[in-house]
């Protein structure tokens, strides 16, 4: 099997990494740092997928919670994803990009205005709490965009490249998933309650057991 690890950040995956560096194992395993966002996922994954062959990919990285029964630190795998800011606003109201008339909801690869992991035998092997993402530019930090993008969507955690990691493999047809450690719950910003070290130590034990287990 080969297989390509993708994380935004250098930090999100470092010890992982350099374990890679250190240790062969019967299947081929690359990394991809793609940088933070949307627009720079979506590149770096096209890229990797016109360049080479996987059989498999896995973003890994760290996220917020809306939800507060996931603890911090704690490991989920995002099976959906939605578009949190991607739309206009119309006076006071937000209007998303299915409700503009932009994009069809269920045509290819969105079903039901989602972007949904396809099933696959590897997914079976990641027994984590599957969650829904949303995919946000601007990271919530107040109340009322908290207020509406957690009564909108209804969604459990928010990174800022979810939706682009699945919109181009569902498109390129090549399998994957994505896996989030908790950094800190999504609430008014505040860093001091954020346990982004741990989150990211969990983050890589977990990504050294499930290739060692493969």
């Amino acid at each position: 099997m080969k297989m390509l690890i993708v994380a935004a950040t250098e930090s999100e995956i470092a010890i992982f990494r350099n374990y890679l560096t250190q240790n062969t194992g019967k299947h081929e395993i690359d990394t991809l740092i793609t940088g933070v966002g949307s627009i720079a996922t979506a590149f770096a994954v096209t890229k990797a997928l016109t360049e080479h062959k996987y059989d498999f990919l896995l973003q890994a990285g760290v996220g917020g919670s809306f939800n507060k029964s996931i603890a911090l630190g704690e490991l989920v795998l995002v099976t959906t994803e939605k578009y949190g800011d991607l739309g206009a606003e119309d006076h006071d109201n937000y209007l998303d990009i299915f409700d503009m008339g932009l994009i069809a909801p269920d045509v290819a690869p969105h079903a039901e205005g989602t972007l949904k992991t396809p099933l696959h035998p590897l997914l079976e092997r990641i027994q984590l709490k599957r969650t829904n993402g949303l995919t946000i530019n601007l990271v919530s930090g107040n109340e009322k965009t908290i207020a509406h993008r957690s009564t909108t969507y209804n969604c459990d955690v928010e990174s800022m490249e979810g939706a682009a990691f699945h919109y181009v493999c569902l498109q390129m047809g090549v399998p994957f998933a994505q896996v989030r450690a908790i950094s800190n719950y999504v609430i008014p910003r505040d860093k001091s309650q954020w346990q982004m070290k741990d989150a990211i130590i969990n983050l890589n034990k977990w990504l050294l057991g499930f290739v060692e287990e493969l």
